[in-house]
Parts: C-alpha cells; sequence; structure tokens
C-alpha cells in the first residue's frame, strides 16, 4: 500500500504491517484515505482529529444551507381588490425571502360554476410579482380548491455576520467625515 506521512509527503509502499509500525512509532493512526486505488493509499494522521474536521466542516455546510419552504397565501374568488393587495405584498416578501408560495382559490357552493375566476386570480397575483417570482405551477384544482405554486426568481444568499473588524472600519469612516 501507498503511504503518505502527516506533511503530506509520499513515503513510498509499504507493507500493511510496516506501515503500521510507521505509524505507530510516529504516535499517529494509520487510516486508508483511497481503498480503490492500485495500490490502496493510506495516510499517516491523527484519525480523532480527521473525525474532528470532517465534523465541523459538515456543521458550516449545514449551517450555510437555505431551507427553502412553502408558504401559502389563501384567496376566495371574491376576494376585493384591498384585500388583493395585501395578498401580493405577502407573497412578494415571501419570494423576496427565497420561498415558493402556493396560491389557493377555495372554492364554496355555486362558486364551483365559476372556476375561470379562481384560475384569473392566481394569474392576477402571479403577474403582480412577476418581477420576484414565476409560476412553477400553472392554476390546477383538487377538489374544492385551486392552487398555484410560485418559485422565486433567485437564491436569497445567506446572511453573512458582521465581524468586529468592518464595525471598526465603519466607525473610523464616520468618524473621519465629522
Amino acid at each position: 500500500m501507498l503511504v503518505i506521512d502527516e506533511e503530506g509527503n509520499r513515503l513510498g509502499e509499504f507493507l500493511i504491517e510496516d506501515a503500521v509500525r510507521l505509524a505507530e512509532e510516529r504516535g499517529f493512526d494509520l487510516v486508508e484515505v483511497a481503498p480503490n486505488a492500485r495500490p490502496p493509499v493510506c495516510k499517516i494522521t491523527d484519525f480523532g482529529r480527521l473525525k474532528y474536521d470532517k465534523k465541523k466542516r459538515e456543521a458550516t455546510v449545514r449551517r450555510n444551507q437555505v431551507q427553502v419552504q412553502l408558504k401559502e397565501v389563501k384567496l376566495r374568488p371574491k376576494t376585493d381588490d384591498h384585500d388583493m393587495g395585501v395578498k401580493v405584498r405577502a407573497t412578494r416578501s415571501f419570494l423576496e425571502e427565497g420561498n415558493k408560495v402556493k396560491i389557493t382559490v377555495r372554492f364554496r357552493g355555486r362558486e364551483m360554476a365559476h372556476r375561470d375566476i379562481g384560475a384569473e386570480q392566481c394569474l392576477r397575483v402571479a403577474e403582480e410579482v412577476k418581477d420576484a417570482g414565476l409560476i412553477e405551477s400553472h392554476p390546477r384544482m383538487d377538489g374544492r380548491q385551486m392552487f398555484m405554486i410560485l418559485a422565486p426568481l433567485r437564491r436569497p444568499t445567506a446572511p453573512r455576520p458582521r465581524s468586529e473588524d468592518s464595525d471598526a472600519r465603519m466607525q473610523d469612516e464616520e468618524e473621519g467625515e465629522e
């Protein structure tokens, strides 16, 4: 097997027993990093430290991930203009946060005969927020409800925490202006 030391230098090919003995002499572990390579590659390193670093990297990746949620905005075929404006503002804010939005139009009784009004309501919302989102799924019926899904145009960037250094720099700039 090919052995790499703790600094990343290639030591050469060793028998398994010799490689393990060499790692123990140096006070480290022998970790197989490429088992499918010919010959297999092993590295002399601290296995506990390797696991710790991997765990930290995974935690950082998870922390920086943005979770996309599905928010719902409910309408009726008779929703008036002002109320529609409120729903459009809510839809826009959800899309700007990077969430998908499900527009739901509920029908009751004889309203079922006017599905075209429900589709118009859905498309009206989509038209008013077209700068923030696009239609992912066009209006369709599901029982007594019609729904449509809007997706955000761009993914939000994860907010970066401000460092103390940048805060100090901003204070210095403000004091210089006075």
